[in-house]
């Protein structure tokens, strides 16, 4: 083997107990979150929704297409398009979850300056997208 692979190999097997611990954490928010638990945070206004919904989408980090069927679920039920669109967001964007393996990975400065450029992104273009698709009707 070359010395690169062998060091990689070493780097994987090293940060092995940490990823095995984020993927528990993310399986355990998706089986023990209900999108009617999530529901029922919403209905107050555009900004404690879009609030609330970046925080909830944090820390139910998973795959996008997972958060457009729970979305999508949602917006069946009344949540408002400020909140649907900060959870999409926030749920592929931000990593509540996983901060201490993207810190040990990335550096913990790397990551907090990302988790908030996020955050406030994802606030920001939660509700340009809701102008936008105002401005379409």
């Amino acid at each position: 083997m070359n010395e690169a692979f062998k060091k990689a190999l070493l780097g994987f097997f090293s940060m092995s107990p940490l990823l095995l611990g984020t993927i528990g954490l993310v399986g355990l928010m998706q089986v023990y979150v209900t999108p009617e638990m999530i529901k029922t945070l919403f209905g107050y206004d555009s900004f404690s929704d879009t609030l609330i919904a970046t925080f909830v989408g944090g820390i139910s980090v998973g795959q996008g297409i997972i958060s457009y069927v729970i979305a999508g679920e949602l917006q069946e039920q009344g949540v408002s398009l400020f909140a649907l669109a900060a959870f999409i967001l926030s749920w592929v964007t931000l990593g509540f979850v996983q901060l201490p393996a993207e810190a040990a990975m990335l550096g913990m400065r790397f990551t907090i300056i990302r988790n908030l450029l996020a955050l406030f992104g994802t606030i920001a273009v939660s509700y340009l997208t809701v102008l936008t698709l105002g401005l379409l009707k």
